[in-house]
């Protein structure tokens, strides 16, 4: 679906970043994988199975909180879309709802929803540029969409962090915002909402998952690849501000 298609994939060394590196490769585009540390990149990229010594695949060193640098790497590479997969947060990032101090809330607020908000900005400008066709994919989540399933989290240390909630759900709408703001149809603005990703999680926690879905349960990372593929490609061509849910039924599931 990507053939002749140079993609930017920002926080690539994630679990769903490597992912999509490799269904972008595999689509055939020719991919920029950034992230902060281009060696533990490289290493992670290696140890999922991807060949990082190849024509089609860039590392690229990126913060994405830096504008010139977002902008830089637009221009040397001129990509026809990008993939947001980063997450960047504080220390104190996953404490429970009375354990999260005003403080440390703005801060994850400000380094998650903040550079996505940059990202989007920069993408726009980019676009602005240079018009031509260009498509954005963010990544939200289920928990942007509906409220958390607190019961999930029973007799586990887990629990659905607020500022996760605050995050994905103003996503949806940033992106929609930036989509309608810009006002063009050559640059498009989506999202794909995963339900939970499998990254060994207990297993009480994952059986109650499962129930609330159709059978899966926690999906692997490939599992919302094939939907980030298609919103870059040529077939989603007049998509735009939309948000694909990918997760089961999870949000169907009481």
């Amino acid at each position: 679906m990507l053939n002749n298609k140079t993609v930017l994939i920002a926080g690539a060394g994630g679990l769903i970043g490597r992912s999509v590196v490799k269904t972008c490769l595999a689509q055939g585009a020719a991919v920029i994988a950034s992230d902060l540390d281009t060696a533990n990149l490289q290493k992670r990229l290696q140890d999922d199975g991807v060949v990082t010594d190849i024509p089609k695949l860039t590392l690229a060193t990126l913060n994405i909180q830096d504008a010139d640098a977002i902008q830089a790497l637009l221009l040397k590479y001129q990509p026809d879309g990008a993939v947001n997969c980063s997450y960047p947060r504080n220390k104190s990032y996953g404490k429970h709802f009375f354990d999260v101090s005003l403080q440390s809330f703005n801060d994850n607020l400000s380094l998650n929803l903040g550079s996505a908000f940059l990202f989007m900005q920069q993408c726009a400008a980019y676009f602005r540029q240079q018009p031509r066709e260009f498509s954005l994919v963010n990544l939200a989540s289920v928990y942007g969409v509906v409220a958390p399933r607190f019961d999930v989290y029973a007799n586990t240390s887990m629990t659905m962090p607020v500022e996760y909630a605050a995050i994905k759900s103003a996503l949806i709408h940033l992106s929609k915002y930036a989509a309608a703001y810009v006002a063009d149809s050559r640059f498009r603005v989506n999202l794909v909402s995963p339900g939970g990703i499998l990254d060994s999680q207990p297993e009480p926690f994952l059986q109650k998952y499962q129930a609330k879905t159709l059978g899966k349960g926690m999906l692997d990372a490939a599992d919302v690849t094939g939907a980030i593929a298609f919103l870059l490609s040529d077939h989603a061509r007049f998509t735009n501000g939309q948000n694909i849910v990918v997760d089961d039924g999870f949000t169907l599931c009481g």
